[in-house]
């Protein structure tokens, strides 16, 4: 495997997990954003994960450090890929955002850098067209706190060049994920198509004052044994992209998305509680109730 220069294409949550996660394990990492203070706010999120792979892996100061030093910035996105041989997107889950950006990468992206979209929800063959080199595109997925939970959803479509396919399991596990090859598309691979309904149904029951957030994550947590419940994953997850999914849900008629869609947007996201990211969500943090010894207890 040739990959040495990698660019992500944003630093929101995910986005900077992957490029720390890469440049810990060596690569040479550009970032890039659409402005220097969305730029700010990635470098931000990056320099708490030192502190995570500090804490969770018990890495030294030395590794931490010599990570950042791995990663360079950029607002110009023909900068940030003049050398790349790979460019990892995780920009915002909206097909008309995704599609603009992938027409202008395929032009200014060296004819050697392959594709790969960290879309959470839509596939590849949406937007295969639009890279126009669809034989060097894929799907390569992360989970969150992918230095712990460190699954990589390789998905292909149809006309994705199988050597590309079998260099990109081979990068999944140069940066220390779990390879998880999928052969034909799926929306949601394997983790999203198990999870999405279950945030879904969750969010249901609070919009409909069935219960509230926290007596469904009690109810999860007790029956199933699992450390946190789905509000607890979604304040991880971050407002943004179950919203942006459920609006999408919601323009194509379905009633229950579009009541989701209008309480995330009016009571988290206009309120500036996006999750853990920004200190309130579902819970507050650092401590979340969730985590408090009686939390599961009558």
């Amino acid at each position: 495997m040739d990959y040495k220069n990698i660019t992500i294409a944003g630093s929101g949550v995910l986005g900077s997990q992957i490029a720390y996660q890469t440049a810990f394990h060596g690569f040479n990492v550009s970032v890039f954003d659409i402005n220097d203070e969305a730029l700010q706010a990635g470098k931000n999120r990056i320099q708490n994960l030192m502190k995570r792979y500090q804490k969770d892996l018990s890495a030294s100061e030395e590794q931490v450090n010599t990570a950042f030093n791995n990663i360079n910035f950029f607002s110009d996105l023909s900068l940030a890929v003049s050398n790349a041989d790979l460019v990892i997107e995780a920009i915002p889950e909206v097909v008309q955002i995704k599609l603009d950006f992938y027409h202008y990468l395929g032009r200014v992206a060296p004819e050697k850098t392959i594709f790969a979209t960290n879309s959470s929800t839509f596939l590849p063959s949406q937007f295969a067209q639009a890279t126009e080199r669809p034989e060097k595109f894929l799907a390569l997925h992360f989970a969150n706190e992918i230095w712990k939970n460190n699954t990589a959803e390789i998905m292909k479509h149809s006309a994705t060049d199988m050597n590309v396919f079998n260099e990109m399991i081979k990068f999944a596990k140069a940066i220390g994920m779990v390879a998880l090859p999928l052969y034909k598309e799926q929306p949601g691979y394997i983790l999203n198509s198990l999870l999405s309904p279950f945030l879904r149904e969750a969010q249901y029951l609070v919009v409909n004052g069935i219960a509230d957030p926290e007596t469904v994550d009690k109810t999860w947590m007790i029956a199933t044994g699992s450390p946190s419940g789905p509000f607890a994953i979604l304040d991880v997850i971050g407002m943004n992209t179950p919203y942006n999914l459920t609006l999408a849900a919601a323009e194509a008629g379905d009633i229950e998305a579009a009541k989701v869609a209008k309480w995330l947007k009016t009571e988290f996201i206009d309120k500036g509680k996006l999750g853990i990211a920004t200190g309130e969500g579902f819970y507050k943090y650092p401590k979340p109730n969730f985590l408090e010894p009686d939390f599961l207890k009558n």
